[in-house]
């Protein structure tokens, strides 16, 4: 009995000697093994072998200022990955873009969406809505057909939808991401991006098939500048100045959105397709003419829809049904209807036809 105890006693001291010793040897390892290892938000110094060669931090026969110099400058280095635009550490045009596109570009394109609505509003307050002033016909004739007003509508709901999605790019994160949160403006970003990227192609067919439907239409006259001096008759109640089938105005409409839409076409291929066509420097000035372009586009619209809903009675139908009340086309369109029913007609009041 006596010898079985004391055989347990020297297996119980030789196990604490054993785990003993791999205490000493851990702890011998572990300087060792920090030395040699990188620790995560510790001290530079103590993150790198110090048997490595030292890094260069200049190079041979140029300063450390000039180096860094020609690096802000956008001086590129060599890469052996395909992206060779990865040599350039700093591109510094991305910094004046920031501060073009955060600065004149946003503040002055709030002035003009802000200016331009509240025209519009002290317009519809002094004028009111335009009415038609001669004594209605009952009778209608027809302004466009089912294929012009098909390409119009096109054309406008791309656009609109390009507008919301655009200038949520631009105003969005200031505006939308305080009131809604960020997975839901998140969301409606990410969506608004694929149809502005998809829908933009479809503004483009409807601007080209615009100009080739209108362009004979819209060739300035000399009844344009009468139209012009006489401010459309918008100011001015029972005033009714002669105008083809596009009046002075509607022609400044329709030239804005040809040059316009074919400026913010140029301009989106080359940012739905980056460096296919472009550089970064001329995407970076791409982008800030877009933007620019689209808010006056918007403005510009935005008078156009004022027009053509609430803003004159009839106009509307004239995108509509395609037909139009014969006084509204007289006194808005006189020259038009001449050509149209042959009738003569007394320009610049009412536009009754002549006895």
């Amino acid at each position: 009995m006596e010898g079985h105890r004391m055989k347990q006693a020297s297996m119980k001291s030789a196990l604490a000697a054993l785990l003993l010793g791999i205490g000493l040897a851990g702890g011998l390892a572990l300087p060792a093994a920090a030395q040699s290892s990188v620790r995560v938000g510790g001290p530079v110094d103590q993150a790198v072998d110090r048997d490595a060669p030292p890094v260069p931090t200049e190079i041979l026969g140029q300063s450390r200022a000039d180096s860094w110099h020609g690096i802000r400058l956008g001086e590129q280095g060599t890469v052996s990955i395909p992206n060779k635009q990865a040599g350039v550490l700093i591109q510094s045009e991305g910094e004046a873009w920031r501060a073009v596109r955060n600065g004149p570009l946003s503040q002055y394109g709030s002035w003009v969406l802000g200016g331009i609505l509240a025209l519009l509003a002290l317009f519809f307050l002094v004028r009111g809505r335009i009415r038609i002033d001669g004594p209605k016909t009952g009778r209608t004739i027809q302004r466009f057909n089912a294929f012009e007003r098909g390409v119009h509508w096109m054309t406008a709901g791309s656009f609109v939808v390009l507008a919301f999605s655009g200038l949520n790019l631009l105003y969005g994160r200031h505006t939308l991401l305080p009131l809604i949160g960020p997975e839901p403006f998140a969301a409606l970003s990410h969506y608004g991006k694929l149809a502005h990227n998809f829908l933009g192609f479809a503004f483009i067919l409807g601007v080209v098939l615009i100009f080739v439907m209108w362009v004979g239409h819209n060739i300035p006259s000399r009844h344009d500048l009468t139209w012009f001096l006489k401010a459309g008759g918008l100011f001015s109640k029972g005033v009714h100045p002669p105008a083809h089938k596009f009046n002075g105005g509607q022609k400044v409409i329709f030239w804005s959105t040809v040059a316009g839409g074919a400026a913010l076409g140029f301009t989106g291929v080359q940012l739905i397709f980056p460096f296919s066509f472009a550089t970064l420097e001329e995407l970076q000035l791409f982008q800030l003419a877009h933007a620019a372009i689209a808010v006056v586009m918007i403005a510009i619209i935005l008078a156009h829809i004022y027009i053509g809903s609430i803003g004159m009675e009839g106009a509307f139908d004239a995108m509509g049904d395609g037909q139009v009340e014969l006084q509204w086309a007289r006194e808005h369109h006189s020259l038009w209807v001449e050509e149209v029913t042959g009738e003569k007609i007394h320009h610049g009041h009412h536009g009754t036809p002549a006895e």
